[in-house]
């Protein structure tokens, strides 16, 4: 009798950006960091005799926490990889759920009928997996392993060894962040004995999806949105300053329409279950000789402040300067803007240093770029 814990990756780069991840290699987040700690914590007394998991970061990176305290080797398998969404990798939820509203429908609700050129389906996945599954399982007779995968995947192994669907009557659902499921192989066939077991979480580093809006971000137009930018830098300028003293519409606008000119993803207007809500300006040049990216502006509405929506606007900067080789993102706040600064602050950036502004000194403050993939 072979015993195996299939466990699904730590929280990643594109849970917490609610981007189409699939074989993208992106890193893991703080919060996944301290779910590996836990989880390499419930299994430190634990007998385990073997570990594999998938050739992708996260998951090589959520099975260390198993050879924290088990001096075994790490064995990669390329099937048990996630599925690869093809044209939809990388792309945010939100901006897939506006292109493709059916097909984002069918792949989270009835993927047994979602197709996509250039994708894998399900039966995919399920048979690549499976077949992994079962030569882990042969080649490990009475023995302990512990398996590291990816949500999509795991569901299609769960529906392969159970016989259940993934919609109707007790649906096979997509499993938390490090979430432990048991089976037991036995004389050439598997049984489930416990699925989706996150205990060792225990409430306090568990992933939260935050269902409050969703964030949707198009090209900059600026002979049709222009007005629009010197509105949302106005609100941004008032909220960090008090007034708009030393505010400067034209310069600021003619700044992002030659920012579009370089780089025409630079500048995003932001949307939110269908709503104007917000910019991003990103600055392709500023910084570049430093290999540095620079935040020219970042702006939410009113109404979508204090959500925990603007991480998703920063995943979409980092997405943007790691595609153009910046190893760091920087952006100035002014001094008295409490607020931004705590914002950026608990996403990771470092006050750096002070410089002066228009109107007051401000906090020059800097992020690194792939840290999170530092195994």
């Amino acid at each position: 009798m072979t015993v195996l814990y299939l466990i699904r990756h730590a929280q990643a780069e594109g849970n917490l950006y609610r981007m189409m991840q699939g074989h993208w290699d992106g890193g893991v987040t703080e919060l996944g960091r301290k779910q590996i700690a836990a989880l390499a914590e419930r299994f430190k007394d634990e007998r385990v005799d073997a570990v594999y998991s998938s050739d992708l970061f996260r998951t090589r990176l959520t099975a260390s926490a198993i050879l924290k305290y088990h001096d075994l080797p790490l064995i990669t398998d390329v099937r048990l990889r996630e599925i690869n969404v093809g044209p939809w990798e990388t792309q945010f939820f939100a901006n897939v759920g506006y292109s493709d509203p059916e097909g984002l429908y069918l792949f989270q609700n009835d993927p047994d009928n979602w197709k996509l050129d250039g994708a894998e389906t399900y039966a995919d996945v399920k048979k690549r997996a499976y077949a992994a599954l079962c030569d882990i399982a042969e080649q490990n007779p009475d023995s302990v392993v512990c398996i590291a995968s990816h949500g999509v995947t795991i569901r299609c192994l769960i529906s392969a060894v159970t016989g259940r669907g993934y919609t109707g009557e007790n649906p096979v659902p997509i499993y938390g962040n490090t979430s432990v499921t048991k089976l037991i192989y036995d004389k050439g066939s598997f049984s489930l004995e416990y699925e989706n077991d996150m205990r060792h979480l225990d409430g306090v580093c568990k992933t939260q999806w935050n269902w409050f809006g969703t964030v949707r971000n198009e090209r900059f137009d600026p002979k049709k949105d222009g007005t629009y930018y010197i509105d949302c830098y106005r609100d941004a300028w008032i909220f960090a300053h008090g007034s708009d003293r030393g505010f400067s519409p034209a310069a600021y606008l003619r700044s992002a329409e030659e920012h579009c000119l370089i780089a025409p993803d630079s500048v995003q207007r932001i949307y939110i279950d269908g709503e104007s809500a917000g910019l991003i300006d990103l600055d392709p040049l500023r910084g570049a000789e430093e290999g540095c990216g620079w935040i020219s502006l970042l702006y939410l509405s009113e109404k979508y402040r204090r959500h925990k929506l603007g991480i998703q606007l920063l995943g979409r900067v980092y997405f943007f300067f790691e595609q153009l080789g910046r190893s760091a993102v920087r952006l100035s706040v002014a001094e008295e803007n409490e607020a931004a600064a705590a914002f950026y602050k608990y996403w990771g950036f470092d006050v750096i240093g002070r410089t002066p502004g228009v109107s007051g000194p401000l906090l020059l403050m800097e992020k690194k770029l792939g840290s999170e993939r530092v195994e």
